[in-house]
């Protein structure tokens, strides 16, 4: 490996995590890229969901759909938190879908049209229970203020969002539901009628088919990844392929004995002679700090977990005594299991927090090397 370290994203598991869902409704998909693909790389993840039939992209922010475009991607393309003060001039220009959850953000966008003279698509979200984004109660002033620009824009989506979908209990889900196709007919009674309703996310396409309708949100699934791992299972149990694999380097291998205190504060205690590796990542990489023992890395045929506090550009593993593992060697931080290693979702565990997080917050001075299989 040329590299200190590096995250190899394997494309097929993308691919073949997009056809998995795609077998599974019969809707269209729109393949979520926001933040940076969820660590994975915007620019390649987007033609790769694309080429494996995704028909829309979604990103969170507008600068990533401004992106995608400045790569040359066609097709519909919906950025989704867009508040007052967004470049929507360029949305327009570029063509890209915007959602409003309020008054503000509405009466902008159309002062970027009429500027332009490019009619926008717009999605409206709704809150019908995450208590986040959305419009959740007002609903007769963005009605009025819709059907009064009519003829200004083109209503292009009606959606909302799930917030408890892993859950094996639906109850709120079904509640949610409800409440999206209450809001749905109000608009309807309007002569507001959407082209495209959406509300599932990966847990609802996995779980609630039901809730489907004509489009859904393939996000973490679609990078081979449990949106809940207590609740729905992990990647194996759900058939999806992980695609991300984080490699490292040994920068040091060491004997150390009995009663050595390892990093930061000495939380690290060695209780009989070992060898200890230092890997070439830190926090700095996307690494938690407050990562336990219960992570660290795969060399030699076997596990090594973490000893210590994981510092900005390092970490420090227990190799034991007999590892033959030697400096420069290479290691595999997290992947898919498959060798023994540790998989993102146990570095989750580790670190107290989900999946999503671990992916997502690999840094820029992790490489980003996209393989197939």
């Amino acid at each position: 490996m040329l590299f200190r370290s590096a995250a190899y994203i394997n494309l097929d598991a993308i691919a073949k995590n997009i056809s998995l869902i795609a077998e599974k409704t019969n809707s269209d998909l729109l393949a979520v890229v926001k933040a940076d693909a969820y660590g994975h790389g915007l620019i390649p993840v987007a033609k790769t969901a694309k080429s494996a039939g995704a028909k829309w992209l979604g990103t969170a922010l507008l600068e990533e759909a401004l992106a995608l475009r400045a790569a040359g991607i066609e097709g519909p393309i919906i950025a989704w938190l867009t508040p007052p003060g967004e470049d929507f001039v360029a949305a327009l220009e570029h063509q890209i879908d915007l959602s409003i959850s309020s008054i503000e953000t509405l009466q902008e966008i159309l002062r970027a049209a009429k500027q332009t003279q490019i009619k926008p698509r717009l999605h409206v979200e709704i809150d019908t229970g995450m208590t986040r984004g959305g419009i959740r109660d007002n609903f007769s002033q963005i009605i009025s203020s819709l059907v009064a620009e009519k003829s200004n824009f083109e209503f292009v989506g009606l959606w909302s969002h799930f917030a408890r979908a892993d859950e094996p209990n639906e109850n709120f889900t079904k509640l949610q539901l409800e409440k999206f196709e209450e809001v749905s007919k109000l608009f309807e009674e309007n002569g507001l009628i959407a082209q495209i309703k959406h509300i599932s996310n990966s847990a609802a396409s996995l779980n609630f088919k039901s809730a489907h309708k004509n489009l859904i949100r393939w996000g973490i699934g679609m990078y081979g990844l449990s949106p809940d791992v207590t609740q729905m299972g992990d990647s194996k149990k759900l058939g999806l392929i992980p695609a991300m694999q984080v490699k490292s380097k040994l920068q040091l291998v060491k004997s150390v004995a009995a009663g050595a205190q390892v990093g930061y504060g000495g939380l690290g205690k060695v209780t009989q002679e070992t060898k200890i590796g230092v890997v070439s990542m830190g926090y700095a990489d996307g690494i938690p700090r407050i990562s336990s023992n219960k992570a660290g890395i795969f060399v030699d045929g076997k596990r090594a977990p973490l000893l210590g506090r994981v510092s900005m550009d390092q970490f420090v593993v227990d190799l034991g005594i007999n590892s033959k593992a030697k400096t420069g060697d290479e290691v595999i931080v997290f992947g898919a299991g498959n060798l023994g290693e540790y998989t993102v979702d146990e570095w989750a565990a580790a670190a107290g927090t989900i999946n999503y997080e671990i992916v997502t917050r690999i840094g820029v001075r992790v490489p980003r090397i996209y393989v197939h299989e």
